[in-house]
């Protein structure tokens, strides 16, 4: 890696957010550790990508520094299992290898780097790249720019207001079923329509059924979290799971919508089928139960969630258990 520093390219970050570099490669991992703790961010390193996982959990950080190729838990795979988990799917990544090849690059993307960096580098180009990718996550988590919809600051904020104020309330966290497969085939403009689309039918369902009282925000992705009264969270689930139903056919080409299938490359370069989009809801409720801190609530409704995709075809689930 090339270090071509001087002092007037290198002034003190006054925001000091966290940052955690994964590189198996102690050279690297400690030079990354000096040349950022020296622009002033706040910097933790683990030596692979399970090492990060733990180090996630213990205290989550602004941005991730991954290296691709590790033992275990690779950059690629450290990348996806943060970005599955919505206590980490906002903490951004960028991916540092030597592979510069394109189709890694679109991978990396593809499974929610924020950015993508070959080596070598020049340490002006690293920090630029993570000044800028700071700066975009800040500006998203107050609002989603792709939906206008709260983002993650403000989805945090809303559920730890409901569970300090003590006041019964239901979280519902939704995402799409085979959305990676429609953005390969179809590119992410037709993508980002289909999210945007669903955004406006969960507030069209929000302001029709619980006006008033009721949020909605974006995590990101294909991520949406609701938050309704309990007794309105079965009506609310059903009635969007119908309405995503009905009009899911109509984002997919005719011709695609007759066969009910689409075809996309896998990682080994092998056509797969795919059927259309369906939604998975997930839901955490207090009318059975207490929850003591926001991580909980959300841990539920991601365990429902995940339980829902393991059956075919848009579904929703409640969590009936009591504390």
């Amino acid at each position: 890696m090339r270090v071509d520093v001087s002092a007037g390219e290198r002034g003190p970050d006054p925001g000091g957010e966290k940052l955690l570099v994964v590189d198996d490669d102690p050279f690297i991992a400690r030079l990354l550790e000096i040349e950022l703790s020296a622009a002033g961010y706040q910097v933790r390193v683990a030596n692979d990508g399970e090492q990060a996982i733990q180090l996630v959990q213990q205290d989550a950080p602004d941005l991730v520094i991954t290296d691709v190729m590790m033992p275990h838990v690779d950059g690629f795979e450290l990348t996806r299992l943060l970005r599955q988990d919505p206590r980490t799917a906002a903490v951004s990544v960028i991916i540092l290898t030597a592979r510069g090849l394109s189709a890694d690059k679109l991978e990396g993307f593809a499974i929610g780097a924020d950015d993508y960096i070959v080596k070598p580098f020049d340490t002006p180009e690293l920090l630029a790249r993570v000044r800028g990718v700071l700066r975009r996550s800040k500006e998203m988590k107050d609002e989603s720019p792709l939906t206008g919809l709260p983002g993650n600051v403000r989805i945090q904020e809303e559920i730890e207001d409901r569970v300090s104020s003590g006041n019964e309330f239901a979280l519902l966290y939704a995402d799409l079923d085979q959305f990676k497969a429609f953005n390969d085939h179809y590119g992410f403009a037709r993508g980002d329509q289909v999210i945007q689309e669903l955004a406006r039918t969960m507030e069209n369902v929000l302001e029709e059924l619980v006006p008033g009282d009721a949020f909605v925000g974006h995590l990101g992705g294909d991520d949406f979290v609701l938050v309704v009264p309990p007794s309105a969270a079965a009506l609310v689930a059903d009635t969007i799971v119908q309405r995503f139903d009905d009009r899911s056919p109509e984002y997919y080409d005719e011709a695609d919508r007759e066969r009910g299938w689409i075809e996309v490359l896998n990682r080994r370069g092998e056509q797969q089928r795919f059927p259309p989009l369906t939604i998975s809801i997930g839901i955490a409720s207090t009318q059975r139960r207490r929850f003591a801190h926001f991580a909980e609530v959300v841990a539920v409704a991601t365990e429902m969630k995940n339980f829902t995709k393991s059956t075919p075809g848009s579904s929703w689930a409640i969590d009936r258990r009591t504390t």
